[in-house]
Formats: structure tokens, sequence, C-alpha cells
């Protein structure tokens, strides 16, 4: 037992270090100590051994595990540290006394997706420009099915479609990594809308998904409510409300008491009080067997954020245009540096 523990702990440091991507080390992470790993059934089966062999396998077996988290955290800054060393500077562009400053959106953007990094999720992307199955039906959205009314877009000479939405990064992970799988997608997305203060053709979201045994809704208000918690810095009142979206089953739209009025009523949220921020629920099977996973083995739930409407919410942004207008001032005039 101890030449086994020891060979699972060689081979996963080799792989480890031999990764190349954060994708590749989610699949590692889930094949050397997930739920249906090698280390998992040999902590299962250890009722079975002696007391004297339960007090060595077990100490070893907590030593291996350990180590090899550390090995792939260590590997995930690694790997964060070569992309940032590769970026270049200019040195030669002239020197301005301005500051620049990121996008509102792109603050909420990284805040988000650091909080789901620290439970565990992978950050993943994909084309702006998709091909029909993926923005549609691998979602459960066929050709005639009345939700594509619902998300009307752009479509290219090529039969290319401008995403609606980042769920097909979701199918595109399915695709290739299976189950058990934790990622969030995060970009920018088109729809053909009617713009007013809350609505724009351009905005950005981020989309997240867990797929595994045993996952239930329980798991997904958990995931959602310490996003909120984290970006808005307290607790953010919240109501789950039945919605249909054909990709997961049962479905919800959770909204969020509106922070610019603090419910009270205003142009943003439409004198309502309440914001629609995302909408979530299980992933219907369909999808996850059109994905290649077995939906008789696994489950999970999907949700999809406006970050474009959490950045609104977080800096008190009454208009939606105001963000893609290209006005720098808006930057500064929430101090944002």
């Amino acid at each position: 037992m101890e030449e086994k523990l020891n060979k699972i702990l060689e081979d996963g440091k080799k792989e480890i270090s031999n990764s190349k991507d954060e994708q590749a080390l989610l699949k590692l992470k889930s094949i050397y100590i997930g739920k249906d790993s090698e280390i998992t059934k040999i902590m299962k089966n250890m009722k079975e051994l002696s007391i004297e062999e339960k007090k060595i396998v077990g100490s070893l077996t907590n030593k291996i595990k350990n180590e090899l988290e550390k090995c792939i955290k260590a590997k995930i800054g690694e790997l964060s540290s070569n992309v940032i060393s590769k970026k270049t500077f200019d040195h030669t562009l002239p020197v301005t006394d301005s500051k620049g400053s990121l996008s509102p959106v792109t603050i909420v953007a990284n805040e988000v997706a650091d909080v789901l990094k620290k439970m565990g999720f992978i950050i993943v992307s994909g084309p702006e420009m998709e091909d029909e199955y993926r923005n549609f039906e691998a979602l459960n959205v066929s050709k005639d099915h009345p939700a594509r009314d619902m998300q009307d877009t752009y479509w290219t000479d090529e039969a290319k479609v401008l995403r609606t939405h980042t769920s097909p990064v979701q199918v595109r992970s399915m695709e290739k990594y299976g189950a058990p799988l934790r990622i969030a997608a995060p970009g920018r997305c088109f729809r053909n809308e009617d713009l007013d203060a809350s609505h724009e053709n351009t905005f950005f979201q981020v989309e997240g998904m867990v797929i595994d045994k045993e996952v239930s809704i329980s798991n997904l208000i958990y995931v959602m409510k310490n996003i909120l918690k984290e970006i808005y810095k307290s607790d953010v009142e919240v109501r789950l409300r039945p919605g249909f979206f054909p990709f997961v089953e049962p479905g919800f739209e959770l909204d969020i008491k509106c922070l610019i009025c603090n419910g009270n009523g205003c142009s943003r949220c439409k004198n309502s009080g309440w914001i629609e921020l995302c909408p979530c629920g299980m992933i219907h099977p369909e999808v996850l067997r059109m994905s290649g996973i077995d939906n008789t083995v696994y489950s999970g739930f999907a949700f999809g954020i406006g970050l474009t409407r959490m950045a609104m919410m977080k800096y008190k942004i009454n208009d939606i245009r105001m963000l893609n207008s290209g006005d720098i001032r808006s930057l500064k005039q929430f101090g944002i540096e």
C-alpha cells in the first residue's frame, strides 16, 4: 500500500510539473485527489485495515494529498507569473501626467474571478464569434425553439454568431475536460437590444458551472451569496424566482435589492426595488448528454452573472450606456484609478 501511494505521489508531481495551463491542472487535480481518485478510494477502504495499518496509511495518505495540493497551487502561481513576464513594455512611449484606470466592469470581473478561484473554479475563455451549435443547440435550444426570440443577435456571412452569452465556453469545457468540472467563463456578449438605462447591445457577464456527483441547489445558493458578499462587502438581500431557461431544470432568476435606491424604486430598477442579476439553475440532463457527460452519474448547476449590472450596483451607475460611451471622465467620476 505504501509503495502504491508513493507511486501516486511520484506520478502526480511529474504530471503537475509538465502541465502547461490551468485547465490541465484542473483535470490532474480531479484525477489525483478528486472524489473518484485512487487516494479517495484508499481512504474509503481503510476500514478493512488493522489499527496499526490505519495509522500508517492514513498519515501517509494525508501527507501525499496535501503535498499534491501544494504542488498544484505552486504550479498555478508559476503559470500566472509566466503570463505576466511575457507581457512587454514599450519604454519609448511618451510620459504623461495623467493616470490610466480600469473600467468598472473590468474591476468587478477581476474581483469575481478572484472569489471563484478561491472556491476552486478555473477561469476559462472562448471565442466571441461562435458557431450556431455551441451557442444554441448544445444548450438545448433547437432551431425552432421560442427561446431564440429572446436572444436576437448578430450573424456574419459565414453563418457565425456573435455569442449571446458565455455559455458556449461551458460547452467547450465539457467537451474537452468532461466531469467532474468547476469552471467560470467571463467575457463579452452581444444582443440586438433596444437601448435604455438598463439595456445595451454589448455587455459583459461571467458564467459558472459545477459538475460532480450529488450537486444540489443549496450548493448553487452558497456560491452565489458568497460572490455577492465578497464583491459588495456586505450581506446583499437576494430572492429566487422560478424562471424558464432551456439549459437548466429547474431554473431560477436571482434578484438583488437595488443598491442604487436601496429598494425604494428608481429608473434603474424600473421602480420595483429589485434588479434581475443572474439566471441560474440545475444543468439540464440533455445538456450534459450532448456534451458527452453521463447524466445518470453526474449532475451540476450553472449561473450567469451580469458583470455590467454588478458594476452599476457597486459604483451607483444609473445608466448602462455610460460604460460603453468611451468618456474617460466617467472613470474619474467614480474614483477608479
